[in-house]
């Protein structure tokens, strides 16, 4: 028996190192892949006002609901056997709390007396009801703040769930209330998709609509292969990478924050609600998004360069709110490393390049070369030098090398030490299979 099951094992090993060598390493389950694709729009004088007209119920009926909820809540925080001499909130102890399902209910009955509501989608503003209960769940759950009303321009984006059939031809979409809009197609739509969904948003820069498209593939899952790429996030350089490559940080907000302060004070010192206040805040808006637009794209082609690199790509798993309350908040925030991180895994997730998070306790204190503990070090001292072998580079290339180490002992691979001959210019390790 023992000798059938040694012969079994190893025909089955045979056969899997057949299949190991046309194999892609691929891992395919049967699901709805979902993407968004954003087209800037091209609205006509009145498609404009008339969405402009429903943003402006959409944030009145935020207000409404929100209110309808607060007031409820402060009715059920006095005392039971004293009230406020100020003011005090009353309602009747049997009135339930307002819930998604009751203010859908209540916005049916008011779209028959009220004609602002009538002419809006309806399943667009329940959806803001459906954002007000979200914000609640958020508060409750995520630790969040308490939802907070919208002024006048606050309310940016429009959500529809249903589009009709074939919406999209050409260069044209068909939205709910407005027909046929021209769009920039800035890329064609990927044959088998469906639009499901679309959001329209209001930016500086003019309106563009989020089309959500879905298709049921088969979505490839990669399995640990290829070059390893360990990565180190910082403040001095934006990244480091175990080969120690580093790339420079740039700083997207930093560089402007004059020019927004100018911009800011000439605001400042407008009529409120005037032509040229309105004309000056569209200024900030456009540099703002200037800034987030930049950001964006230097994430994107960083991950890219990234992908190119290796086969896996190995990060460390910070709390990056945690990071952005610290002294170095504003350049934190300014990096946008948990951006990064998301952009990185849905461009790995394209290129077919595994990626993992790993532990981040202690990266900048282990010697990459002997594994020793090094100690603690200050943010001043930028090289790292081992006692113990002698071993010495970059502070954040050595965190780097520890990533990548830690993620090919996550994935099964067989790590070596640096000291035990396996040079960082040539890092070589055995794949595992895959199940």
């Amino acid at each position: 028996m023992d000798r059938f099951l040694t012969g079994g094992y190893k025909r089955i090993s045979q056969i899997y190192l057949a299949l190991k060598t046309v194999s892609l390493f691929l891992r395919y389950t049967m699901c709805m892949l979902n993407l968004t694709y954003a087209y800037r729009l091209k609205l006509n004088k009145q498609q404009f006002q008339t969405y402009d007209a429903w943003l402006e119920t959409s944030r009145r009926v935020w207000n409404f609901a929100l209110a309808q909820r607060k007031d409820w809540y402060n009715s059920r925080s006095c005392r039971i056997d004293a009230c406020s001499i100020k003011s005090e909130y009353i309602i009747r102890a049997d009135t339930p709390r307002p819930t998604f399902a009751s203010q859908c209910k209540a916005l049916t009955q008011a779209r028959k007396t009220h004609p602002d509501l009538n002419a809006a989608h309806s399943q667009m503003l329940q959806q803001v009801l459906r954002r007000v209960e979200k914000a609640f769940i958020g508060m409750w759950e995520s630790g969040r703040g308490f939802p907070r009303f919208k002024k006048q321009g606050r309310m940016r984006s429009m959500l529809f769930p249903q589009l009709g059939v074939n919406p999209i031809q050409g260069s044209r979409v068909k939205l709910p209330g407005v027909g046929w809009v021209k769009m920039q197609l800035s890329r064609p739509i990927p044959d088998g998709f469906v639009a499901k969904q679309a959001q329209v948003v209001k930016k500086a820069s003019g309106w563009y609509v989020m089309l959500t498209l879905q298709a049921d593939v088969n979505v490839p899952s990669f399995a640990p292969h290829g070059y390893p790429v360990g990565i180190d996030l910082g403040l001095k350089s934006f990244l480091a990478t175990s080969g120690g490559e580093q790339i420079p940080r740039p700083r997207f907000f930093v560089d402007l924050q004059g020019k927004l302060r100018l911009l800011q004070q000439r605001a400042s010192r407008k009529k409120l609600g005037s032509n040229n206040w309105r004309k000056a805040q569209h200024k900030v808006s456009r540099l703002h998004e200037h800034i987030h637009n930049t950001r964006k794209d230097f994430h994107f082609k960083l991950a890219h360069y990234l992908c190119d690199k290796g086969g896996m790509i190995f990060a460390e798993d910070l709390n990056f709110k945690a990071m952005a309350q610290g002294m170095f908040s504003k350049h934190t925030l300014d990096a946008g490393f948990g951006e990064f991180l998301s952009i990185l895994e849905w461009v790995c997730c394209q290129r077919g390049v595994y990626f993992a998070k790993v532990n981040p306790d202690g990266t900048s204190q282990t010697c990459p070369n002997c594994n020793n503990h090094t100690g603690k070090k200050d943010l001043s001292e930028r090289v790292h030098r081992c006692h113990e072998c002698g071993f010495e580079t970059d502070r954040d290339v050595a965190a780097a090398m520890v990533v990548m180490q830690r993620g090919l002992a996550a994935v099964g691979h067989t790590v070596k030490m640096l000291g035990e001959g396996l040079s960082n210019s040539s890092l070589l390790t055995q794949e595992s299979p895959v199940f």
